[in-house]
């Protein structure tokens, strides 16, 4: 039998002139309540209101959440997913009415909020196979051509642009350069770029946002190169620290400015947080460099299957460069297997990560895969993973994973150019983060990953309300 743990969960101000200004603009004293919770099958359940009533100090013996409105912090740029060649094939083999659902789902009034697209410039694993965008050892670029991606990539993420209009924000990521750019003379399994195609290389990428932009896609930002200091069986590209620093000093930022992409926001490393500082303070560390990057990308591989991954990088990454944007660039479950689509923990693999990377400090959250079929591709080496929605491209049905329900319950109610607000549980059992929105509206995401179902209150310096954490449940309180 589960144990009713009775606890307190805070929202708190501090004790001052502020505080109590929060409440005069706060008069209903009420808040809303959207749920998820495994063991009902409620996802995203509107649950109506809460009440606010007058309540003292809590109890050392109390589990609490404290949240300041008054401590405000990283603006969010964003939230959304990668439309790759595999989402974008699996969406076209759907019917038409299963296309409309998906793009509702994910950018429609009534979707996830999604702002964010990522896309992969030349093939990477969830390809059908590899490609680039010119002929075997062109120098010059002149056969440059995206034909490839108008087939199926352009036409989805145009679909998205439509629905997500003024907030969209669009970048890429290249996995590997045209194997004849390479020490390998290979597109997969590592290599790096010869010194020779440095400049040729930096030119590919004006080419590439270019020919995007001719057809009415704005490029936002792009990373130098996904994870580079990964040999993978795919596409991939091998660069140090001080080779990233020397390609993104020497040629790609200056060949960016000078074709009139000084905004274009550059993201250095795209990998792990295991690197992340040692990447960030070699290859920042030179003012050259630094001044042609907006951003730090990583991904969360390193200990994904656990509950102690390497969060405490992304603060000193934070403090080392407090004038570059951390980015969460892609994450997902690996290792498909279509009989544990509907597992809760593939959600709370999600609610953990997102909620901590913003607690420490990210303003860009990108999944992965936004789409894949009933295989966990299409992938051209096998590298078969799950993704919010996956389609069953025989039947035509969708299945919704609870990937993107915890997901949603940050994306749909945080909106882009919110702020986060100082957040500090008192409880490992309780994982909570708050964003306060332009519009003054304040929302707390709550989850509980435990076995036990937790009673809670919701504290602001002196108003409480009751609500309740079910065990693995995730929940939104909007004030």
């Amino acid at each position: 039998m589960k144990r009713l743990i009775v606890s307190c969960l805070v929202v708190g101000l501090a004790f001052n002139a502020n505080a109590q200004n929060y409440w005069k603009k706060n008069t209903g004293k009420t808040a809303k309540v959207f749920l998820t919770n495994s063991a009902t099958n409620e996802k995203m359940v509107d649950k109506g209101t809460v009440k606010f009533e007058k309540f003292g100090q809590p109890k050392e013996t109390d589990a609490c959440i404290f949240v300041d409105p008054d401590f405000k912090y990283q603006k969010l740029i964003g939230i959304g997913g990668a439309i790759t060649d595999a989402s974008a094939e699996t969406f076209y083999k759907l019917p038409k009415d299963k296309q409309k659902e998906i793009i509702e789902a994910y950018y429609g009034k009534n979707g996830l909020g999604y702002t964010v697209v990522r896309t992969n410039m030349n093939s990477c694993d969830f390809s059908s196979d590899s490609y680039t965008y010119v002929q075997e050892n062109d120098n010059t670029l002149k056969s440059f051509n995206v034909a490839h991606d108008e087939k199926y990539k352009i036409p989805m993420i145009k679909e998205a642009q439509k629905l997500i209009g003024k907030d969209f924000t669009f970048y890429f990521s290249p996995w590997s350069p045209p194997a004849w750019m390479k020490s390998n003379k290979n597109m997969l399994k590592g290599g790096r770029l010869e010194n020779a195609f440095y400049q040729t290389w930096a030119d590919y990428y004006i080419k590439f946002i270019k020919e995007y932009e001719k057809r009415g896609i704005n490029v936002w930002g792009l990373t130098v190169q996904n994870e580079p200091m990964a040999t993978q069986s795919w596409e991939s590209c091998i660069y140090s620290a001080e080779e990233e620093r020397e390609f993104l000093k020497n040629n790609l930022g200056p060949t960016l400015w000078k074709n009139g992409f000084k905004d274009k926001k550059v993201m250095i490393w795209d990998h792990n947080r295991d690197l992340i500082y040692q990447r960030a303070t070699t290859t920042l560390g030179d003012p050259e460099t630094s001044k042609y990057a907006s951003g730090i990308g990583y991904h969360w591989y390193e200990t994904w299957n656990n509950k102690t991954q390497l969060f405490d990088n992304l603060t000193e990454t934070q403090r080392a460069f407090p004038d570059k944007f951390l980015a969460f660039t892609e994450g997902c479950k690996e290792q498909f297997d279509m009989s544990k689509i509907y597992e809760v923990s593939l959600g709370e693999l999600y609610g953990r990560n997102m909620i901590n990377d913003f607690n420490k400090g990210t303003a860009l959250w990108t999944d992965w895969n936004v789409l894949l079929d009933e295989t966990g591709g299409p992938n051209h080496v096998g590298n078969f993973c799950f993704a919010p929605i996956i389609a069953d491209t025989k039947t035509g049905e969708l299945h919704y994973t609870y990937e993107y329900y915890y997901v949603g319950h940050v994306s749909k109610f945080v909106k882009p150019n919110a702020r986060r607000i100082g957040t500090s549980s008192n409880r490992a059992a309780l994982t909570s983060t708050t964003f306060m929105n332009e519009n003054g509206q304040l929302v707390t995401v709550i989850m509980n990953d435990t076995d036990n179902a937790i009673e809670t209150n919701l504290w602001i310096e002196g108003m409480a309300a009751k609500l309740s954490a079910p065990a693995h449940s995730i929940q939104t309180v909007i004030l």
